[in-house]
């Protein structure tokens, strides 16, 4: 993968610890509560994250081993089967849960993998990259949102492309398992959206489109007549030159600067839809770094936030319900962000919410000012130090409103939108130094109306800071350096309810990561190698349950695992 060359540096310069390049004996004897410069470290322990796992329901149940596959050179050779409910559990269901569980030894880079069921997909993930002994680790993902799909056998697909070679020794030894739980007079059956429509390009093969600057996806699809509500889930990540999105530079400081490697296509992304081919909405991505990202060093044992679970990104398309029930076939669009210098894998999933009474429903969009780009400013100014400053800002304001006929009456859906965003990236040393500084925030206000009924208003927040620090110093020997890179990411998401004149918080979740690696060779030889990471994951639920992890690690290994119910 191409990425900007001090970012790039780093990546392979950690390559050598992965191709167990010599080392200092001094190094190499430090114990492991060395300090950390002069550790170098070669194992570390399994993977770890602060999210809590998926709660469970104490009912009886099924679990069908979906795939036991091991993925060596395997692009463009995906797993593929037939994913069929278990016999002894029909159904309904109060929970369905998918396990994904790996283990790697060797040296390999960290991959990308998706997981689709009957053309949906339902985990987007990454790999972590291996130390020589092996290490393993595990991921859990609810299904239960995809019931509608499950209760009939299903087309699976697994992608994970691969590479092994006399370099690259590591093979993914990869086990799914899906269970599922019966519900029962304690745990009902889950609510579920009536139907789930895949917006991928396959239900046979990997779904997500690979999408490139000025290029869109686009599927053509066919709703109920008697639709009443539509909600879009996607997913979307940049590699190569985008990987590193939030610290690219504008194309014309990239041309200008061609000798230091940099990308363009500037820090704002966003996600645009469309249906029929008219704005339907924006989403922000999240900046995720994958575990080979700017240092390995950085994510071992903890990795970044994203890396394992992806989160979707969700859109609530239901204003625009009242024109797909014609019976005629109808698009969605998903467009990557603007002016990329490289490729966006991207795909979703529609859940659509019928009628019960009604044979055909009724309805238009009423307002919709979503534009086709935000307002941005971006300026270049040279510091006094001689380092170059790029700022960026944007803001993003829009309406969608629509209303469906129903069985109960004329309801009516309406989106208002804010965004605001800044980046300041300070490049110096000819491109040596790059210190990135972002912030992505804003809310979504969903407002639902019923006839005469007080409204029903919510209001789901955003914010995505994260601050990067790298740096590569060249020695006085050849085949000497020292790199290092610093990381502050963090998440927050709140969902609020309008009571009156006051927000009553209904759920929300924290999670805050901190990461940092080194890196040094003299004259070939391994002299540091080393990081340390701390992550606080705080969710709390609309019922008042809270669940709070901190994780620390240090030297590859885990110093600090607490976790408590916030009291």
């Amino acid at each position: 993968m191409q990425a900007p060359k001090l970012l790039r540096r780093l990546a392979l310069a950690t390559a050598a610890l992965a191709l167990a390049l010599p080392v200092t004996p001094a190094a190499a004897a430090q114990p492991h509560s060395a300090a950390l410069a002069g550790k170098v470290e070669t194992n570390y322990a399994d993977p770890v994250t602060a999210l809590p796992p998926v709660s469970r329901p104490d009912t009886p149940h099924c679990t069908v081993t979906a795939m036991q596959h091991d993925f060596a050179n395997s692009f463009g050779q995906p797993f593929t089967s037939t994913l069929t409910p278990p016999p002894d559990c029909p159904g309904p269901w109060s929970k369905v849960v998918l396990d994904w569980s790996g283990s790697v030894a060797g040296r390999q880079y960290d991959r990308l993998a998706g997981v689709w069921i009957g053309g949906a997909e339902v985990l987007r993930t990454s790999t972590p990259e291996p130390d020589p002994d092996g290490i393993k680790w595990h991921v859990d993902t609810d299904l239960t949102a995809f019931s509608p799909l499950l209760r009939t056998p299903q087309p699976l697909v697994v992608d994970l492309g691969n590479l092994v070679n006399s370099t690259y020794t590591g093979v993914f030894h990869m086990t799914m398992t899906i269970t599922y739980y019966q519900a029962d007079r304690h745990h009902p059956a889950a609510a579920t959206a009536d139907q789930v429509l895949p917006v991928s390009q396959s239900t046979t093969a990997p779904g997500w489109w690979s999408l490139g600057k000025g290029q869109s996806a686009t599927s053509t699809l066919s709703f109920p007549r008697n639709l009443t509500g539509a909600h879009l889930q996607v997913y979307a990540r940049g590699g190569g030159c985008e990987e590193f999105w939030y610290a690219n530079v504008p194309d014309d400081y990239a041309a200008a600067h061609a000798d230091e490697g940099l990308c363009g296509g500037g820090t704002y992304r966003e996600i645009q839809v469309q249906v029929d081919g008219r704005p339907a909405g924006t989403v922000q991505p999240f900046p995720a770094i994958y575990t080979g990202g700017i240092s390995p060093l950085m994510w071992r044992p903890i990795p970044g936030i994203d890396a394992f679970r992806t989160l979707p990104y969700d859109l609530d398309l239901t204003p625009f319900a009242g024109t797909l029930t014609d019976g005629k076939p109808h698009t969605v669009t998903l467009l990557p962000p603007a002016g990329i210098a490289d490729l966006w894998t991207l795909d979703g999933s529609l859940f659509l919410s019928t009628d019960p009474l009604l044979h055909q429903t009724s309805g238009a969009v009423t307002v919709d000012t979503v534009q086709p780009a935000p307002q941005l400013a971006t300026t270049t100014a040279t510091q006094a130090d001689g380092s170059d400053l790029i700022s960026a800002t944007a803001s993003r304001d829009w309406t969608v409103s629509g209303y469906v006929d129903t069985s109960r009456g004329r309801i009516t859906t309406r989106l208002d939108r804010h965004g605001e965003y800044t980046n300041l990236d300070t490049i110096s040393n000819g491109g040596a130094k790059q210190v990135s500084s972002q912030r992505d925030s804003g809310w979504l206000q969903t407002t639902v109306s019923r006839g005469h009924a007080h409204p029903e208003v919510t209001r789901s927040n955003w914010s995505y800071p994260i601050d990067i620090t790298s740096e590569y110093v060249p020695g006085t020997a050849a085949d000497s350096y020292l790199v290092r890179g610093q990381a502050t990411v963090a998440r927050h998401l709140s969902t609020t309810a309008q009571q009156g004149q006051h927000w009553r918080a209904l759920d929300s979740t924290d999670d805050r990561l901190t990461a940092q690696g080194v890196l040094e060779r003299q004259a070939g030889t391994l002299v540091q190698a080393d990081g340390s990471a701390t992550e606080h994951y705080t969710g709390r639920s609309a019922d008042g349950s809270c669940y709070d992890h901190q994780l620390a690690a240090d030297h590859g290994y885990v110093t600090l695992d607490r976790v408590t119910d916030c009291g």
